[in-house]
Order: C-alpha cells, then sequence, then structure tokens
C-alpha cells in the first residue's frame, strides 16, 4: 500500500527553510488554538504585537509575540485539518520555535464527558493521511509523551475535570458515520479531532515538543448530532480561561527548557 512507503529522509525537494524568514529574536514557545476568536481575545488580553506572517496557499496567518509573566510566547491561530495545521508548524519551526501548546476543541464519543471540559490525547488513531508522511504505518501513535503530569496538576490545582485517553483523528469530518463512531468506541476512543495524530507525527520525526488537548464540544455518542458548545462565539469566558490554562502550561514547559 502506499501509505507504508514511509521515507525517513528529513530534506524534501521543498522544505519550510526555503519558504520562510527567520525573524531575529523569535520566541521558543508558542501557544495556538484553532478559534480565531479565541485567540484574537487571547491576543488582546496578553496586548501582543504582530512580528510576523505565515502564508499558506490562499491564506496568511498572522504571528504575534506576547509576554506572560515575563516569558516572550508566540501566539496565532492553527489551520484547521492535518495537512495545513502540520505545514503552518513546520513553518513555525523553522522560524525558531521549539515547543507548543495546542488546544481546541473535539468531538466527543463518550456521552459521560461534560461540554468544555479538557481531554488529555495518550494515543490517536491515525485516520489521515499526514501522519504517514512523518512516521512509518501503524494504526495509532503515541500523543503527549511529555508534560502530561504538568498539565494535570495545573488542571487539579484549578479544580478543572478532565479525561485521559485515545482520540480518533479523522480529517473527513462528513465521513463520521454512526458505523465508525461505534467502531471507534470500542476500540477506546473517547473523542475525535481532524489534527492530533498528524501533530503528534510531526513532534517525534522533527524532534519538536509539542502538547495538544483539548475541551470537549459536540457529542456524537447519540442518534443525533449536538453541537454544543462548538461554536466559535459561544461560552467565550469559559474559553478565555482555557487559554489561560494553556499559557500556564507554555510558563511550566518553558521553565523545564531552560
Amino acid at each position: 500500500m502506499i501509505l507504508d512507503a514511509f521515507d525517513p529522509e528529513p530534506r524534501a525537494v521543498i522544505n519550510p527553510e526555503d519558504t520562510v524568514t527567520r525573524p531575529a529574536g523569535f520566541p521558543r514557545i508558542a501557544v495556538s488554538c484553532f478559534s480565531h476568536v479565541t485567540m484574537g481575545r487571547l491576543t488582546q488580553a496578553l496586548d501582543a504585537e504582530q512580528i510576523a506572517c505565515i502564508h499558506v496557499a490562499n491564506l496568511s496567518i498572522p504571528l504575534y509575540r506576547a509576554r506572560y509573566h515575563g516569558l516572550d510566547v508566540a501566539l496565532f491561530t492553527s489551520y484547521v485539518g492535518a495537512p495545513g495545521c502540520v505545514s503552518v508548524l513546520e513553518d513555525l519551526f523553522a522560524m525558531g520555535a521549539r515547543q507548543v501548546v495546542l488546544f481546541g476543541t473535539c468531538g466527543v464519543l463518550d456521552a459521560s464527558i461534560a461540554d468544555l471540559s479538557i481531554i488529555i490525547p495518550d494515543r490517536a488513531v491515525r485516520d489521515e493521511g499526514t501522519s504517514y508522511h512523518y512516521a512509518p504505518a501503524s494504526d495509532e501513535i503515541e500523543v503527549n509523551p511529555r508534560h502530561r503530569a504538568d498539565f494535570i496538576d495545573i488542571l487539579n490545582r484549578h479544580g478543572c475535570s478532565y479525561t485521559v485517553g485515545k482520540v480518533w483523528t479523522n480529517d473527513a469530518i462528513y465521513r463520521e458515520t454512526h458505523e465508525k463512531v461505534r467502531r471507534r468506541r470500542e476500540s477506546g476512543c473517547v473523542c475525535v479531532d481532524m489534527e492530533c495524530s498528524a501533530v503528534a507525527a510531526l513532534a517525534a520525526f522533527r524532534g519538536r515538543d509539542v502538547f495538544h488537548f483539548f475541551y470537549a464540544a459536540d457529542h456524537l455518542a447519540e442518534e443525533a448530532w449536538n453541537p454544543r458548545s462548538l461554536s466559535n462565539s459561544s461560552c467565550l469566558g469559559e474559553k478565555d480561561r482555557i487559554a489561560l490554562l494553556a499559557m500556564e502550561l507554555a510558563e511550566r514547559m518553558a521553565s523545564k527548557n531552560e
């Protein structure tokens, strides 16, 4: 099969270093989410300044720098979907970032997981194509091998509910059939997203430190789809608090990397 033909050669025909300019003094750690509303509110709250821009096909993504408890942090909105998300992260690494905290919504497959509660993936089912260009073929990949305990400590100190479990990464959102949901639940998946397995493969391949977590949104475990808090404009205060949890984790990660 074509997906079995993994090539471990790190250099490609086109490389991130060929397409981006490395800004002077670019932060070594970045925080990103998939909601432009939440990221806009975070950059405003932290009085962030734009320092660069990543160009992806027909889209430009501004990069900001914010100061958080004395730490320089890059902030940006991630591209939705595994190929675009990974391409943007490749460019970010080429600009000088070494650590990333990435967060966003996920669809819940477990009815007991409350809306907006935190989910920490520890494994991901690779039901997308991008990861197979960064890691040999396998059904699953380990996620967040580092900093899980740190983030759980942060969540406990803030009294946040959370679940640790396996995610199903599928970037064909209109092909999440009832039968596929049933099979993924039986295999132990608690949620579904579009990027996690690919991001984990990228991080391992490039030797970068990425922590990826979710907050529960739409519900797929019942016969009828329930969007719950999926909309970018819903529950903004709670999502702001989740963004600050990501900033706190970034601070913890950076301190361990000094």
